[in-house]
């Protein structure tokens, strides 16, 4: 993963806790636990790609239904695969991907696992995964936060959006960047980087939405950028 040229200075630091304290207690403080073994949330990330959280589970109950083990998932008509995850935006590119990445890993590993993941040191492990066709740098650092507790931040569309909104990244720093850009504001605690991202999500679910944000409830408008450009 890409680091930032130059640290943070102290004032968006300082932000950037600010914030997480905030929405901490607006949503909770969330234990870090793995909710699903770490194979089922690669190829659930993979499919959930511009796709609700809805259609992604029933694009991916319906393919372990149908095919029921990683190998059989691996050897399935591509045609029969696509069909099975159709629930799931772009789901012929994800079959084709699903098959590639599953046929690699077994390949390599001698059976459908990345649980070495653990071992591996983080850089290492984001390049590993990013070498995946249809696996970036979200989707890599969210197996890895999510299913390994290692110290990294997936930025999904909520965070990247309120990140900006909030000016805690430049408003032309593409979600890409922002991976490298916002873990540099935070220790590398990696239940506190979940926190974030968990309740950044909630935000950008409930409040902060792309359209017509709801900032007459939000706990930020005297923080953020866009509400003193904007609303104030």
């Amino acid at each position: 993963m890409p680091v930032p040229l130059q640290p943070p200075d102290k004032a968006l630091i300082e932000k950037a806790s600010e914030v997480y304290q905030r929405l901490l207690v607006a949503y909770g403080d969330h234990p870090l636990k793995p909710r699903r073994e770490p194979m089922h949330e690669l190829v659930s990330t993979m499919l959930s790609h511009r796709t609700t959280e809805r259609e992604e589970q029933l694009a991916y109950d319906e393919m372990r239904r149908r095919f029921g083990t990683w190998e059989a998932v691996r050897d399935a008509p591509l045609e029969k695969l696509t069909e099975a995850i159709q629930k799931a935006n772009y789901p012929e590119a994800k079959a084709r991907n699903i098959q590639t990445v599953l046929q690699r890993i077994i390949t390599e590993r001698g059976e459908a696992t990345i649980d070495f993941l653990q071992e591996l040191p983080v850089e290492k492990a984001i390049e590993w995964l990013t070498d995946l066709p249809g696996v970036g740098i979200k989707t890599a650092t969210l197996v890895l936060l999510f299913c390994f507790s290692k110290p990294v931040l997936p930025v999904d569309t909520h965070v990247h959006r309120i990140s900006q909104r909030l000016g805690l990244i430049g408003p032309k720093v593409t979600a890409e960047k922002a991976h490298a850009l916002l873990l540099a504001l935070f220790p590398p605690d990696p239940p506190m980087l979940f926190n974030f991202h968990i309740n950044m999500l909630r935000h950008g679910q409930k409040l902060c939405t792309w359209q017509d944000p709801r900032c007459e409830k939000c706990p930020l408008t005297d923080i953020c950028n866009w509400y003193q450009e904007n609303r104030a």
